[in-house]
Order: structure tokens, then sequence, then C-alpha cells
């Protein structure tokens, strides 16, 4: 990234919208809703009152960090540039004030807390779990990686007034197929049952997709039961039976292991199918030596 001239780096600079790019992950919509439109006339009354933030890019011009909404404000309200905050961040750091900048407002679907929550969690694992935090550094450092995605969202959720547990339910909806995700945006589908579908396989997925949007309603149970049956060996006409009750329901039966628990047996990359495949293949072998 080029430097620039250092009486530029944190001051406000009125800089032409055409030299303004949007930041290429940002999770969050720019959408002409009735917000859009108070916005659009608040900039035509009175101006962009909140400068955007941005950084330079190497190829010229700079990249938006926070103020997606109010460019595009500008662009609807005739005008041709806008006051913005340079600052010379890494990729990181701009992704965590992309997150923070935004994350709080009222009108955030689903599939946008997701993805910004997923981002911010990958961003302070890219900088070690040091930056934007209150906890004790002692403790931190001396935390297992096994801990380490449990106390960075324990973080998040603290930051943003949210359970640990809720972050992580939000952060499994990354997981799901995107015409899936804009079920659960569109309140086709419960969060808490996305987040179960979360767990199936793609191909999985894909029948559950057609079955939905052939007007069917998938049950909790049904659900469940997928992914009860949910192996490399399932086939689609299995799916189909349960999708369609052709199945007798069956009673899930649950038991928690903790990260610490199955981190004596399984390094962090392998995945929860594979870790349930390995547990019964080996509950097979200890019933076959009876």
């Amino acid at each position: 990234m080029p430097k620039k001239a250092p009486e530029k780096i944190g001051s406000v600079l009125r800089v032409p919208l055409s030299q303004l790019h949007p930041h290429p992950q940002n999770p969050f919509a720019v959408r002409d809703d009735p917000a859009m439109q108070e916005l659009k006339e608040s900039v035509s009354q009175n101006g962009v009152l909140v400068p955007a933030i941005a950084r330079p890019r190497a190829e010229g011009g700079y990249e938006l960090i926070a103020g997606h909404r109010r460019k595009h404000a500008c662009e609807q309200a005739g005008q041709d540039s806008m006051p913005v905050i340079v600052l010379n961040l890494n990729d990181d750091e701009a992704v965590i004030q992309l997150v923070d900048s935004n994350i709080q407002r009222e009108d955030i679907l689903p599939s946008e807390r997701a993805r910004a929550y997923k981002m911010k969690m990958d961003a302070m694992r890219h900088q070690g779990f040091r930056s934007d935090l209150t906890s004790d550094q002692n403790e931190l450092r001396s935390t297992s990686d096994q801990n380490g995605p449990k106390l960075m969202s324990n973080q998040i959720g603290m930051m943003y007034g949210m359970s640990s547990s809720q972050v992580k339910r939000y952060i499994r909806l990354t997981h799901l197929l995107p015409e899936l995700l804009s079920l659960v945006d569109q309140e086709k589908i419960k969060v808490t049952n996305a987040v179960e579908i979360s767990f199936l396989s793609v191909d999985v997925q894909k029948q559950v997709l057609a079955y939905i949007k052939n007007g069917h309603s998938l049950t909790k149970n049904k659900i469940m039961q997928l992914r009860n049956c949910d192996t490399d060996t399932t086939d689609s006409a299995e799916v189909d039976k349960i999708l369609h009750g052709q199945t007798k329901p069956v009673e899930i039966r649950q038991i928690v292991l903790t990260n610490r628990e199955l981190g004596k047996y399984f390094p962090n990359q392998v995945t929860e199918k594979e870790i349930k495949r390995q547990i019964i293949h080996l509950l097979d072998e200890w019933k076959a030596r009876g």
C-alpha cells in the first residue's frame, strides 16, 4: 500500500465520490429503503454530518471502511464529494472497523450479521486475538487453541450485547447454501431451524431447499432426523422419505462433549462430521468384541 503524505492520514478530507470504492468484503447491503430516503433528505439539507472512514488503495483512490450508505445518499442527492477520515489500516483492522461501524444498526439481516461476526472472528484470529480485547492478556496467551474460538465468541458477544452462543449460532449460518440463507432473511426459515440445517451436507441442503421451494414446511423433527441420518452413505431416496413423512419419527438422543473433552482425541481441523463418524466406528468395534 503506497504511503500518503503524513498530514493526510487521520485528517478529514473532502474526497470525490469517484475516488471512494466499496470494501470488497462488505457484508452489509446498501438498500433503497425508507431509511435511505431519510438519509438522502438529510444529506440534501445538511450535508454529511459524520465523516466516512476510508484507507488508501494501492491502485489509487480510497477504500471505504465506514460510509457506504452515506456515499450512496450523496449520489442520490446529486453531490459529488463527501468528508472522509483517511486511516492507515491493515486488512484485519479494516474488517474490524467495518463491522464495528455497522453492526449496531437496527435493520441488519441475519445473513449480514452472520457474515459480519464470521469476518470479525477471522480478523481477530489473524491478529493473534490481541486487538479490541478487555480480557487479561496473560490469560489469553496461556489459553489453548481449542478454546480460542470460544473466547472470541465470548468477546464478540460482550461487545455487541449478545451471548457467546448467539454469536456462534449466527456464524453457523454461514455454512448454509446462499439460497437457504436468503430464506432466513425472508423469515421463511427460523434462525434456530437454520442453525440445525447448517450442519447438513451440501447435497442434503439442496434437497431441503427444493422441498421448501415446493411449498412444504420443514419441521424441527424432520431436521433432526436428517441430521441423524446424514452420512456419506445416505442416498437421496432416504432423505426424500424423511422429508415426505414416509419414515417413523425417531427419538433424537443428544450427548454433549465439550471442546476440552474432544481436544484430547481430535485436532482442531477435524470436522464434527468426521468426529461423529470416528466415534461410531469405534463404538461398532467395541460392540463387535462383545
